[in-house]
């Protein structure tokens, strides 16, 4: 019997017999430096576990300095896929003496047939992988199994439908015999929702008579949400959207009703705390306080292992909230009723976990009325600063009179960057493409998207221009081997999750897609038919990992366990086998995603 570690996926997957039979089956065996173990089109009759040395991957069809394409060390498994295609796509050499566990085909196949799921782990894409990896953590208690995997249909209320017609009086005895505190109005083929507090305003703030139709103080904009989404997306939407209820519809119609006491009974932690003292915060000071909460919520959410989409949805709703409020403190509504507040970078993609520097931008109406404009825009960056976000190096901040500029003036500058096409001007209009609306009329965003689509979407020079710039970093699989010096690692931004951001953000101004988030924009474009639905979730997952790993390293830094001062260089040899084995897949999508880019803009030339 051998020492082989059988604790990490993909022998996780099997039982205590399955992975005895592996520890029974295996043999250990020495290969020299620069032996090819496994050759192009050679046929699978291995898995090797490396127990110590480098092993490098190479693509001979590749150019020559592509052509070294991996680099797997101590931990890491190959061979498994040859075994399942038959032959070896690539060749694997030794770079350093190496000692590796060798698991017979036969053996490696009866697992597969005995063990489905560890079967599957193979087979899968990295979505998939993923996913199914995600699953047996929640399965064995490491994530908040009752609230991830909690949909809103588990938890909604049946809904308490009334007429147009009913009084107030009516509609609160209603609400009085089912102990609920809102209900929803049908006029017209249309539903709102009116709760005891806008009735109890009717009656108190504004004299209006019991038997007033419920229909003149409903409110027919509603939040809704599918019964199927998770619970958390509900949460999300209540943060986002200053409720404390969403409506549960299906097919056009309402089927139910979460309150925000519904989700709660679910999910107890801070991020209810810090929602809640958001919401009370009645001065900057007290913004403050809640605003310095959300590094501690992100530890909260990460620890409890919540999926990083929906803690990036909740974070981005949140800090939304907090810019929204310091607006409303600062401007005065009439100013507010005028100009539309934008936040960009990460921000505007809504991946900003960590407050980053601020990137914002306002536009203001063409009519407007606004002569201390320049003034209070300063006062808002101040403002900001406080609250955590520091300036922004490049200066793109509304105290920057450049970022600052009426609607028409907004189209003209737009249309002179698409005309430009230098690399300021390129710059700029992929920072515009990923503008959000947090504050005041968000109409003048969504005329001026449209404009910056009319003037860019159908530009094959520009698109191609701006691709290019998807693929300055080649992904970083070479530098996977031993640890040569102390700041040796990957920077995961410039080598994983720049390409796949601004690729994508390039393909949704082809298509037109409203949406800002990168992952919002792979839902459409595989929609669109743009990208196949399976590479299209493989490139969300790839995105997320690389933001997790990345989050990693800064939540380090901010507790003081890491003292580097590059929050985007992940060290390979710090990252168990798992990681690096989802890593490496991740960094072949990203180089699979430029070659796409190349061959769809013609980057080859």
């Amino acid at each position: 019997m051998v020492d082989i570690d059988l604790s990490q996926p993909p022998f996780s997957l099997l039982d205590d017999a399955g992975r005895a039979r592996v520890l029974n089956g295996v043999d250990l065996a020495y290969f020299d430096s620069d032996e090819i173990i496994l050759e192009v089109g050679q046929p699978g009759e291995f898995v090797y576990v490396i127990h110590k040395g480098e092993i490098a991957e190479f693509d001979p069809l590749a150019p020559g300095a592509q052509a070294r394409i991996g680099h797997y060390t101590a931990g890491d498994l190959f061979g498994a896929i040859s075994i399942l295609n038959g032959t070896s796509r690539y060749r694997f050499k030794v770079e350093q003496e190496s000692l590796c566990y060798v698991m017979p085909k036969a053996l490696f196949e009866r697992l597969c047939d005995d063990y489905p799921t560890f079967a599957e782990f193979f087979r899968r894409g990295l979505a998939q992988k993923a996913r199914m990896l995600a699953e047996r953590r929640v399965e064995s208690g490491v994530n908040m199994a009752s609230f991830m995997l909690a949909r809103i249909s588990e938890c909604m209320r049946e809904p308490l439908i009334v007429t147009a017609a009913t009084s107030i009086a009516k509609a609160v005895g209603r609400l009085n015999e089912s102990h609920a505190d809102s209900l929803l109005v049908g006029s017209d083929g249309r539903f709102g929702v009116v709760t005891k507090t806008d009735m109890l305003n009717a009656l108190v703030m504004e004299g209006a008579a019991q038997d007033r139709p419920v229909a003149g103080i409903a409110h027919f904009e509603l939040v809704a949400a599918g019964p199927d989404q998770y619970l958390f997306e509900a949460l999300v939407k209540m943060t986002r959207h200053e409720v404390s209820r969403v409506v549960v519809v299906e097919r056009d119609s309402p089927i139910g009703v979460v309150e925000l006491t519904d989700v709660l009974s679910y999910f107890s932690s801070r991020s209810y705390v810090v929602s809640l003292e958001l919401e009370q915060a009645d001065d900057i000071e007290a913004l403050a306080r809640a605003s310095a909460r959300l590094p501690g919520l992100v530890q909260a959410l990460m620890a409890q292992g919540v999926k990083l989409r929906f803690a990036m949805d909740l974070l981005a709703a949140l800090n939304g909230r907090i810019i929204n409020k310091a607006f409303q403190f600062l401007i005065e509504p009439r100013c507010r009723a005028q100009s539309c507040l934008l936040v960009m970078g990460s921000e505007g993609r809504g991946e900003q976990i960590l407050k980053t520097d601020q990137d914002n931008a306002l536009i203001v109406a063409d009519d407007s009325d606004w002569p201390d404009c320049a003034d209070a825009m300063q006062r808002f960056t101040e403002t900001l600063y406080r609250l955590g976000y520091p300036p922004c190096p490049g200066n793109i901040m509304v105290s920057n009179p450049v970022w600052v500029d009426s609607e028409s003036g907004w189209r003209r500058t737009i249309t002179r960057w698409a005309e430009r096409r230098d690399g300021a001007a390129l710059m700029n209009l992929a920072i515009m493409l990923d503008a959000h609306g947090v504050a005041g009329d968000i109409r003048l965003l969504e005329r001026l998207r449209e404009h910056l689509f009319a003037s860019c979407s159908h530009d094959e020079l520009l698109l191609s221009y701006l691709a290019r710039a998807a693929l300055h970093f080649a992904a970083p699989l070479t530098l996977f081997g031993t640890l040569k010096k102390p700041r040796h690692g990957i920077d995961i931004k410039k080598g994983g999750i720049f390409p796949i951001v601004h690729g994508v953000r390039t393909l949704a101004l082809e298509c037109r897609i409203t949406a800002t988030s990168t992952l919002g924009r792979l839902e459409a474009l595989a929609d669109q038919g743009r990208l196949e639905a399976d590479f299209s979730a493989d490139l969300g997952e790839a995105l997320a990992l690389f933001i997790e790993l990345r989050l990693k390293q800064q939540l380090a830094q901010l507790n003081g366990r890491q003292n580097s001062d590059e929050p985007n260089l992940v060290v390979v040899q710090t990252l168990s086998s798992l990681e690096r084995d989802l890593l490496r897949e991740a960094l072949h999508i990203v180089k699979d995603f430029q070659q796409r880019l190349t061959h769809r803009f013609h980057l080859e030339y």
